[in-house]
Formats: C-alpha cells, sequence, structure tokens
C-alpha cells in the first residue's frame, strides 16, 4: 500500500518541487545511514509526507546541504535533513517489512521474502526502540491479516484497522498536537487502504484474490460510490490538517492532500472508462 500520498506536480511551482524533493532526498540519507543501502531500497514517497508533516509542525533543527548521490551522480542537489528524516526511515523500513511479509504470504514472492530475511534485524530493533508503539502496530497487522483471511467484506471495519495503522505511525509524541495528527492518519489510513483494493479489484477478482470490495463492485454505481466515500474521507483528513499550525511547507502539503493524492484514482478511473468505451465501441462495431 505504498505509492498514494504524492504530490501533483502540474499543480507545483519548481521552488516548491525542489523543497519536497530535498526532504525526499534527507530521508533517502536517513535511511542509508541508519541502514545501509538494503535501507534505502525501502524509499517512498509517502513517508517524505510524513517527514515533511512533522518537520513542519514541530519546527526542528534541520540541516540543510547539496550533496551527490548514486541517483544524481553528477551534480549536487541540496538536501533536508531532521529529526523526523529518522523516525521516518524507521516507520518507512517497518512498513516496508510488513509490506514484503503480506506480499509472501499471499503471493509467495521470493524477492520480499529475501527482502524481509535481509532487514529483519533492523526490524527487530526498531521493535524494541519504539516498544509500545510497534506492539500495537504489529497487534493491528496480524488483526488486519486475519480478517482478510476470514475475507472480512465490511470495508469499514477493514479500512478502519489500517487507519488505527497510520495514526499510530503518524503520531511520535503525545502532546497538543497528537490528536489531530492521529486524525490525520486514521483517515489517510482509510483512504489508503480501500484505494488500494479499488485499483486492484479486477485483477484479484480474475485471481481469486481477496479484495473487501468484491460485493460492491457488482453495484452498477461502484465508480461513484467509491468516490464519494474516498472524497467524504479526505475532507475530514484535510479539516484535521487546517487545525494545525502549520506555515512552512503548507502549499506543499496542501498540494498532497487536496490533490496528489488523488492522482493514483484519477489513474485508474479513467483508465477503466477508457476501456470500457473501447469494449463498447468494439460491440457497437460487431453489431452493425
Amino acid at each position: 500500500m505504498f505509492g498514494y500520498i504524492i504530490i501533483n506536480k502540474g499543480d507545483m511551482k519548481f521552488r516548491e518541487f525542489d523543497v519536497y524533493h530535498s526532504y525526499y532526498c534527507g530521508l533517502c540519507q536517513a535511511l542509508k545511514e541508519k541502514y545501509g543501502k538494503l535501507g534505502q531500497i525501502s524509499l517512498s514517497y509517502d513517508i517524505t509526507f510524513l517527514v515533511m508533516l512533522l518537520g513542519s509542525l514541530y519546527e526542528p533543527e534541520t540541516e540543510v546541504s547539496e550533496v551527490k548521490c548514486m541517483a544524481h551522480p553528477f551534480e549536487k542537489h541540496i538536501l533536508r535533513k531532521n529529526e523526523f528524516s529518522y523516525y521516518g526511515a524507521d516507520m518507512n523500513l517497518l512498513f516496508t517489512y510488513y509490506k514484503c511479509k503480506d506480499d509472501w504470504e499471499d503471493e509467495s514472492k521470493l524477492t520480499r521474502l529475501a527482502y524481509m530475511k535481509m532487514v529483519k534485524k533492523a526490524y527487530c530493533d526498531i521493535c524494541v526502540h519504539y516498544g509500545e508503539k510497534t506492539r500495537k502496530i504489529s497487534s493491528l497487522m496480524r488483526e488486519l491479516a486475519q480478517e482478510e483471511k476470514r475475507q472480512n467484506q465490511d470495508i469499514d471495519h477493514m479500512a478502519g484497522l489500517f487507519g488505527e495503522i497510520m495514526a499510530e505511525m503518524m503520531t511520535p509524541k503525545n502532546d497538543e498536537w497528537s490528536s489531530s495528527l492521529r486524525h490525520i492518519g486514521n483517515n489517510l489510513g482509510k483512504f489508503i487502504y480501500i484505494l488500494d483494493a479499488y485499483e486492484d479489484i479486477v485483477e484479484d477478482i480474475k485471481k481469486g484474490r481477496f479484495n473487501p470490495l468484491r460485493k460492491r463492485y457488482e453495484n452498477p454505481e461502484f465508480e461513484e460510490e467509491i468516490k464519494t466515500i474516498l472524497t467524504m474521507i479526505m475532507a475530514e483528513c484535510c479539516k484535521e490538517f487546517e487545525k494545525l499550525p502549520v506555515i512552512e511547507n503548507v502549499e506543499i502539503l496542501r498540494n498532497i492532500l487536496y490533490s496528489g493524492i488523488w492522482c493514483r484514482f484519477d489513474m485508474v478511473s479513467q483508465a477503466r472508462e477508457g476501456k470500457k468505451a473501447k469494449e463498447k465501441g468494439a460491440e457497437n462495431a460487431r453489431s452493425i
């Protein structure tokens, strides 16, 4: 369930993209420092949002530097890194481990099993360091996996479980802002879980895999129903975000929450509409 919390580059100023990319590079550097090249493999845009949000809210001392790397070997680029880059690195590796575990158990992907084994020690260290937080996340992940095996079609319950997982990830501290951060994480988790199911529904049905939207897919109004549900979820998420005293990078964060997060939905929806139109055109041609 990675690759959903992204920017809409087309609606972003060049300077804003450079700032966003510098936080992405800072997360990459933090992963390398803590977990080596294996850690860098887990790098995701989703966690970049988390690093930027927490950094903009708490305003820690941020290191700004120019570096070269394997991805950009010929010219230096700006890198921004702070304490939340390292927190993000931990959460990034933790969730990548769970994603690999899920892929191995569901589809027996050997590459995922291999990666799990290679980062097992790092995963265990993260669990020890964060204690109760990782115990709760692990418990919720097990419950989610059990419910998926039971073929639970209650999308509210299933998405709610992943929402609780994201809420834990979004709250590194217990303070006056933790309630809003939990609400944001909870709604983002619900959105991601439902959007992931929406994107995979056709292939999951074809391959006989579990999907919590299988029954709803039979509804002729399926596309509109899912869009309405997702819109309501993100409305709550954005309302909670606007309560936070975020000034720095606020336009970049709004780009993600109001626009970027919809990119995958729009891509999938448009592809399905195009396929349906093509099939209908072919059917009309055969009937002539």
